[in-house]
């Protein structure tokens, strides 16, 4: 055999060799681009599902304090018929409880409290927060004021059964502070955990109680709001942030940016609440 009919020998040997590993390779990149292109496909679809909104597709859960229980509910639905791809699922809590639960790990994407103190002690779970919306406290007795609160000094009184917040809730940390600065004493028959538990109490036993403006606004019916004055009253501000751990964390985003919006601050404020 000629030295030249060798060498075409060789590379025939070669090729027969190289061709089947080419393909191997070849057809691991193309499965590899092509479940690229299943992600992009999928990544691109919440886009396509949520054509009418802005929003990415996803199921959030949003940890929101108890006080925003009832507008939460409201804006919840206008943001998810705005955005048919997203679904809101709401958690609703003291905001101390709230935070405990995110340093536990507990799988949520949003985070918004009663005031920015409790939201700092998450600071190293969250984005920056912003706060939308403001409240401001009333007391509330039962229907028809039968034991005639007119101010916070009627509270010192020992034969009225007053319900408060505890001092490491948001609201019951806003009653603390307006009652001191009045430089009255009270002895409540209870330290609730959260101001819909004030005012549930206050609706069927307690005498008087201290909650948000708001939260008395949801129970016109049951209970009778005594105002405040602005000089001797304390303003609260509601933060709002995505976590950190969020595994949809555009849309977490997406929600938070919503609330500072025209549409959703004209809910809040329907609702009782201040401009931030």
């Amino acid at each position: 055999m000629s030295l030249v009919t060798r060498r075409r020998s060789a590379a025939v040997a070669v090729a027969a060799l190289v061709l089947p590993l080419a393909a191997a390779c070849g057809s691991s990149d193309d499965s590899g681009k092509k479940a690229d292109a299943g992600s992009s496909a999928s990544a691109a679809a919440p886009s396509a599902s949520s054509s009418s909104g802005s929003a990415p597709a996803a199921n959030l859960t949003v940890l929101a304090a108890a006080s925003l229980t009832d507008v939460f509910k409201t804006a919840g639905d206008t943001y998810m018929k705005e955005n048919p791809g997203t679904k809101l699922a709401f958690s609703f809590a003291g905001s101390q409880d709230l935070v405990a639960q995110v340093k536990q790990g507990a799988p949520a994407d949003v985070l918004v409290t009663a005031d920015t103190k409790t939201m700092d002690s998450a600071k190293s779970e969250v984005d920056v927060p912003t706060v939308i919306a403001k409240n401001r406290l009333v007391i509330v007795t039962q229907k028809g004021n039968p034991d005639h609160v007119t101010s916070l000094k009627d509270l010192a009184n020992p034969k009225l059964s007053v319900v408060l917040a505890a001092p490491s809730v948001p609201v019951g940390n806003y009653a603390d502070q307006v009652l001191k600065k009045q430089h009255v004493t009270v002895h409540p028959k209870s330290e609730e955990t959260d101001v819909r538990s004030v005012l549930t109490k206050v609706e069927t036993s307690a005498d008087a109680g201290i909650v948000y403006k708001t939260d008395a606004a949801t129970a016109t019916d049951k209970v009778d709001a005594v105002t405040i004055p602005d000089a001797q009253n304390a303003v609260a501000s509601y933060p709002a942030a995505a976590l950190k751990d969020s595994k949809q964390s555009a849309a977490a985003q997406a929600f938070v940016k919503w609330l500072s919006t025209p549409e959703a601050q004209s809910i809040l404020q329907k609702a009782g609440f201040q401009q931030p």
